[in-house]
């Protein structure tokens, strides 16, 4: 991936979609769309031809369902991202191994939100009708600066969990932990534990 530029694959059989996601780029100088695919076997020779950074895949298209299409695309290019879009939330293709899934009702920041999210490493499903909370949370821990790690140690440490506890359960080495929830609450003002419990709640994060 282009340090400054993400560029976007659009695969999907309806032209509406490439002009509505074209639109709602305009107003992200990072992202841009290179190309736009109508077929499976048309994702394959863009992905070749173009090296986009990300692709954002329908789930139905006309000659083959999108899922079964990622390995195909993954052997063309591994580094690449893939997000499914797709207007069948509740679709079971969904559990298939995207790097994202985004519903095609999403709003211009949403999707501008999650394409970058995705270029950048994480992983982001937003389906149901529990993803409006989800991006109310990302976007209270974004205003305060906190991250996801720092916001998982803070919900541990909330169901009473010890530093060491948390090691084990996310996986870090307890200094690390500890380096996290100091940050945690250094960003909520809070100078130990129970305050910085109170203020994320005041602030509607746990």
């Amino acid at each position: 991936m282009t340090e400054d530029i993400v560029r976007v694959l659009v695969v999907d059989d309806h032209p509406i979609v490439l002009d509505g996601v074209s639109f709602a780029l305009q107003s992200a100088p990072r992202l841009r769309v290179a190309g736009y695919a109508h077929s499976g076997r048309d994702a394959v020779t863009e992905v070749r031809r173009l090296r986009p950074d990300v692709v954002l895949l329908d789930v139905r298209l006309p000659d083959r369902p999108g899922p079964d299409l990622i390995p195909l695309l993954r052997a063309e290019l591994p580094t690449m991202k893939i997000i499914l879009f797709t207007a069948y939330p509740d679709d079971a293709s969904l559990a298939a191994g995207a790097d994202g899934v985004l519903v095609k009702d999403a709003d211009r920041a949403d999707l501008i939100d999650a394409i970058s999210r995705v270029a950048a490493g994480q992983r982001i499903v937003r389906t149901g009708a529990d993803a409006d909370c989800r991006l109310l949370l990302d976007r209270k821990l974004r205003d305060h600066g906190i991250t996801r790690r720092e916001y998982e140690i803070l919900r541990h440490v909330a169901m009473g969990k010890t530093n060491p506890e948390i090691a084990v359960a996310l996986g870090l080495a307890r200094n690390t932990v500890k380096t996290y929830l100091q940050r945690a609450l250094e960003k909520l003002g809070a100078r130990n534990r129970v305050e910085a419990l109170v203020r994320a709640n005041q602030l509607g994060i746990l």
